[in-house]
Parts: structure tokens; sequence; C-alpha cells
């Protein structure tokens, strides 16, 4: 009999999928390879099932999950880590995932990820009672129930701040992934983990736009683009990491280019979103406390508040610092990439999203700058990769089993 995890330290544990039994023998769940096949058939089988559900289809971020899981989707992303011969990659073990608060789905893609590189989990869901979460976790039961063998490989739960669970789960993790910045990493590490177990922490972050403008004031796809920048933004309420804080501009026309991009994006979050009170107050002041901070930064006119845009003289390594939510954009008028290498240079600079072929970021990236992991076009800055905040999750989550052949030695 191996070693279970101490049922009296997992009190006041609320079981959202899976049970105690499950979680306390976790850690004798035998590791899978990298990309095992009874696992891509539970996630096409799930991805099935959610999107059976018309629920979900109210969703953009379900519909996109489904799609993602799907086995052709897996089969294909996979195609990036063919196996050579004489290495073998299997899960380490047990990965306990801690999934960011603010962002509702998260925590299917840190499942999805510990799932198909081999290990069991126990993930501890959102306490915000979003509403896909109660559609995806009803959707995992459904498909464990049609595949059991998959049982002691997954377990959703909640909880509070109890240590004593922080360190009954770590104490038996091979694996502990942390979303959600500074504070929860710094709380999570006063529970030790084993000597040969591996953590993957993602900080604050914080990320960036750049349009050229004499690009886009020529694309006929301006509602698209505009589409794109709102589900990377207004989606999460720009809480997510990956959602621009800032716009620079660069090119030639750059104020009829700001003239039809705020306007195509107005337009559509008069649609769709809707601020709340407090969200408005918080965005007034932090506009008066970047105005106070920046001699000539200006508040940019709108029709309401849906949008506020503040137009900065300069932008350094602690623009970020005075940033907000729910609409909130600083602007910065750019001539060199050189201008916006402060900004980057910080650890906690994450995704740069961009609209303009023209661009070009070599001169950036021979800068030697500190941040900056992710370069994709706007629209695609919430499309989750095995590639993330700069590390390689497929490798990290994965212990490799080498295998070397000889011949005799007599």
């Amino acid at each position: 009999m191996g070693i279970c995890i101490d049922r009296t330290k997992l009190q006041g544990i609320n079981y959202i999928v899976g049970d105690e039994d499950t979680l306390a023998n976790m850690p004798q769940v035998s590791p899978r390879r990298r990309f095992d096949e009874e696992v891509i058939e539970f996630l096409d089988l799930l991805s099935k099932k959610l999107m059976a559900d018309k629920s979900s289809r109210a969703y953009p971020d379900i519909v996109t999950l489904s799609f993602w899981m799907r086995k052709a989707s897996v089969k294909n992303l996979a195609k990036d880590y063919s196996e050579k011969e004489g290495i073998v990659p299997k899960g380490r073990g047990l990965l306990f995932h801690i999934a960011p608060s603010n962002v509702p789905v998260n925590y299917m893609y840190s499942l999805v990820t510990g799932l198909l590189s081999g290990n069991a989990n126990v993930v501890k869901i959102p306490s915000k009672d979003f509403d896909q979460l109660p559609i995806i976790n009803k959707a995992v039961q459904a498909a464990l129930d049609d595949m059991p063998s998959m049982k002691p490989y997954i377990v959703l739960v909640r909880y509070g701040h109890e240590k004593d669970i922080n360190d009954a789960l770590s104490q038996h993790a091979d694996g502990r992934i942390v979303w959600g910045g500074d504070n929860t990493i710094a709380t999570l590490r006063e529970s030790e983990l084993p000597p040969r177990a591996v953590e993957v922490a993602f900080a604050d972050r914080y990320s960036l736009a750049i349009i050229q403008a004499d690009e886009y004031l020529k694309a006929d796809n301006k509602a698209a683009i505009a589409n794109g920048f709102y589900n990377d933004t207004y989606l999460t309420d720009q809480n997510a990491c990956t959602s621009p804080r800032i716009v620079i501009w660069t090119g030639e026309k750059i104020a009829d280019a700001k003239k039809d991009f705020w306007k195509e994006l107005y337009d559509l979050t008069v649609k769709k979103y809707e601020i709340q009170p407090v969200q408005a107050v918080n965005k007034l002041t932090s506009s008066y406390l970047a105005a106070a901070n920046w001699e000539g930064a200006k508040k940019e006119e709108m029709p309401d508040n849906l949008i506020t845009r503040m137009d900065l003289p300069e932008v350094d390594d602690t623009t970020m610092d005075y940033r907000d939510n729910s609409g909130y954009f600083f602007e910065y008028d750019c001539k060199s990439m050189k201008e916006i290498v402060s900004l980057c240079n910080n650890t906690h600079c994450q995704t740069l999203s961009y609209y303009g072929d023209s661009l070009d970021f070599s001169e950036l990236m021979e800068e030697g700058i500190k941040g900056v992991d992710r370069i994709v076009p706007i629209g695609k800055t919430m499309d989750f990769e095995f590639i993330w905040d700069g590390y390689n999750l497929m490798e990290t989550l994965c212990r490799i089993v080498r295998i070397e052949r000889g011949g005799r030695n007599d």
C-alpha cells in the first residue's frame, strides 16, 4: 500500500468533481505517457459534451476551450512533441493546480495540460461563481462517468485559505502550478514541496498592443479587428494577464487611425458590455492619478465611460504601476521600437499583440529585454499554448526516461 494524503488535513474541502477517497489516494496513481491515447479520447468526449450543451454557446471562452480539446486539435498540438528514440516522456505524478480567481476557464487549460503531460491533477478552481463553471464541471463529471478509468486523475476542489490544506497537497505533489499573481505565489511558497517536485508560478503580468496606423487605415476588416481586441480585453474586464493595458501607435496617420479604431471598439462595447458603477469610479480615479503622475498626460474624449483613454507623453518601466481595467487604456505614439524598451524590459511584461505586417520586432528583441514572452496578432492573446509565460509546460511537467541501448561488453 503506497502513501496516501492524511485525510485529517483535508477537512474543509468542498469537492466539485471527485471525492476525498480519490484525492487521498492520488499520490499512488500511476503516471501516463505524454499525450496518452486514453487521455486524448477523454478530452474529445468532454469536448463533445460541452459542444452538445446549448448553454455553452453563450460563452465564447467555453466554445474556444471545446474546440481546443478536440482530438484533431490535440493530435496537431502533439506533433510539436514527437518522441525521439530512447526518450520516454512520462508524467511526474500528482500535480497541484491553483487557478486564478479572475479568469473563468483558465483552470481547465491548466487541468488539460496536466492530463496531456501524463499526470494526476487536483485543481483548486476559482472561488468566484462564474456562470461558465457549473456548465464545464457538469460536463467533466459526465465524461468521467462515461470513462471511469480517468476518475483517479481528476479532482476539482474549492476551499478557503487554509494553510493545512495547502501543506498537505503540496507535501504530496510532484509538481505545483500556481496561477493568480505575486501574493498567491508567496502564500503557496509557505507550503513546502518535496525536493524533486517542480513548480511553475505565473506571477502578476501586464500586456500591450501595437498598431501600425497606416496599415490599419487600409484594412477592410476594421470591425473584425475591433472584435478581436474586444475579446482580448473586455471578455475578462482586462483582468487577464494577456489583456492589453496600453496601445502603442506607430506610423504617419496615427490621429486618423485612433479615430477609426476607438469608434469601432466603442460601437461594439455599447452592444455587448455593461459597466458597473464601481468600475466607472475606479477608472475615473485612475485617470486622475495618471494625470498627476505624468505632466502632459491627457484624458481623451469619449461618449461615455465604457472606454477610458489616457494619452501619455512617455512610457517607462513604472508606467503599468498605474494601470486599471474594465476598459481603461493608456496610449502612446511611438516613432521607434526603442522608445518602448523600458516598458518591455520588465519581467512583468507578458504578451505583445499587434496589427501591421510591417512591424519589425527584431530591434526590440535585440535590446536584451527581460519581458515579452509572446508576440501574437490582436485577437489571439487569449489563445492558450503549451509554451506559456516563457515555460514549456509539456517539458516541465514531464519526467524524461532515457533508454540507452548497447551491445554486450564481453
